[in-house]
């Protein structure tokens, strides 16, 4: 279809679409004339996520995220508010209400549930977009009732963020109460351990100890280097001491007797050299002066051997002290890992006593935190408009119902003009024509001028071929 036959089956057929756009207008507003007036009451709250706690002092985090305000708007529709409302404005205990609970269900359930769900039904939470409020809205049939409801869910709303602060703060608080008392019973166990090891061990002070132990320990390592030093040079001179090279020892060459008797023996000598030339063997001269210098090399023979049974002793006791002195300082390295595993045992039972205290104190802090906001009735959220008794019902509307109206009864006269085409087709146009012969127009007769007498005549002017 052609838009010209269009405009021609509009134009033919206006009488159905006015009668079809009348009957829906006046069906519109009839019915808006009939259903009962609603007023729509609305009282805005603030969603406060800026600041400090007023409690524990802590910033509070943006809670502007995803999801946040739609699950404040969800709080707001629920039926925990809902029944908060109800108890505040006393609906279950009005006479009409019971009544009307009971024509609607008989009895059965209970009132504040149903009553909950009517409210629910009227009630419209709208989180902004741009920013942290809330539109509280409430439909109803008196003004005054639909503001005294939305206020009602604003004053609900605050109460149950409250609420749900609160009742965690309280739960938290009378568990961590609980677990304080057997955190300051393992503060004590683990004090007491501490101070049985350090009187069992003794220790008052374990780093001064330890300080003046390692001093001991540095001392006998310097004395053990001084001791072997001596031992080595004690030893080196027992072996000169000894054997063939006796005579040539630097102990036995400076000993001040055997120096004497050497020099006795070289005047004996001397002398006894004088006497060989003046007398014979069997001489007494001669006898005296040889047993006079046997004597002298023996007592040299015995002094000598004196001097290095004495070098080797000195070097038996040196060793000897060097081994003591050694013993002595494993013995203090003993000593000084005894003292690093006292150490040791005593920090773990510091640390253990620390964390124990720790936990504590922890556990005090935020029983402290919690019991605080246990008792807050601070609320984030602030009623920031409260709702006033509407001027004008909110519905019906009777303007934008009667464009609405005038909009589907004119698509709908429309739609009922071109079925009835459809189903009684004429022919109005050479289109028409076209498409229902299948055939091309060969000529067009035109309408006689209106007031003509020969109404059956038709000039040859008139017709006009069309090839």
């Amino acid at each position: 279809m052609s838009f010209s036959q269009f405009l021609f089956v509009l134009r033919f057929r206006y009488k159905l679409i006015a009668m079809t756009l009348f009957l829906i207008v006046a069906a519109t507003v009839a019915v808006s004339l009939l259903i009962s007036r609603t007023y729509e009451a609305t009282a805005t709250v603030l969603v406060n996520y800026k600041g400090a706690d007023p409690v524990t002092g802590m910033a509070i985090p943006s809670q502007m995220m995803p999801g946040f305000m739609s699950t404040q708007a969800d709080i707001i529709t629920s039926k925990n508010v809902a029944k908060k409302v109800i108890s505040a404005l006393g609906l279950a205990s009005n006479e009409n209400v019971r009544q009307s609970f009971v024509e609607a269900t008989d009895g059965e359930g209970d009132i504040s549930d149903w009553l909950a769900e009517l409210l629910i039904k009227n009630l419209d939470a709208v989180p902004s977009k741009q920013s942290s409020l809330i539109d509280i809205s409430f439909k109803g049939v008196s003004p005054q009732f639909s503001a005294a409801v939305a206020n009602a869910f604003a004053d609900a709303y605050l109460q149950t963020t409250i609420q749900l602060k609160v009742d965690p703060s309280k739960k938290a608080a009378e568990y961590l109460d609980d677990q304080i008392k057997l955190f300051r019973e393992n503060v004590q166990v683990a004090q007491e351990k501490l101070s049985a090891y350090q009187q069992d061990k003794g220790i008052v002070s374990v780093d001064n100890r330890l300080d003046v132990e390692s001093a001991r320990l540095n001392e006998l390592s310097s004395q053990l280097v001084m001791a072997q030093a001596q031992t080595m040079e004690a030893q080196s001179r027992e072996r000169g001491a000894s054997g063939a090279g006796l005579q040539d020892s630097p102990d036995i060459a400076s000993n001040p007797i055997v120096q004497g008797l050497k020099t006795e023996i070289a005047r004996a000598e001397g002398r006894f050299a004088d006497i060989t030339q003046k007398y014979e063997k069997n001489h007494p001269a001669y006898q005296g002066a040889k047993a006079e210098i046997d004597n002298l090399k023996a007592e040299l023979i015995r002094q000598t051997r004196s001097v290095s049974g004495n070098v080797a002793s000195n070097s038996r006791i040196l060793k000897q002290r060097e081994n003591e002195i050694r013993g002595a300082l494993a013995s203090q390295k003993t000593r000084i890992l005894e003292i690093n595993r006292e150490r040791d045992q005593l920090a773990m039972l510091s640390r253990e006593v620390d964390n124990a205290q720790q936990i504590y104190t922890t556990a005090l802090d935020r029983f402290t935190t919690n019991n605080l906001e246990a008792q807050s009735n601070m609320s984030d959220v602030v009623l920031l408009n409260p709702a006033t008794p509407p001027l004008k019902p909110s519905s019906p509307n009777m303007l934008l119902n009667v464009l609405i109206s005038i909009f589907v009864g004119g698509f709908l006269g429309v739609v009922l003009a071109l079925v009835a085409e459809l189903i009684n087709r004429r022919v109005r146009l050479p289109e028409d024509l076209v498409f229902a012969a299948r055939a091309p127009v060969l000529g067009e007769l035109k309408r006689m001028p209106a007031g003509s007498k020969l109404l059956g005549f038709i000039p040859k002017s008139n017709l006009i071929a069309k090839k």
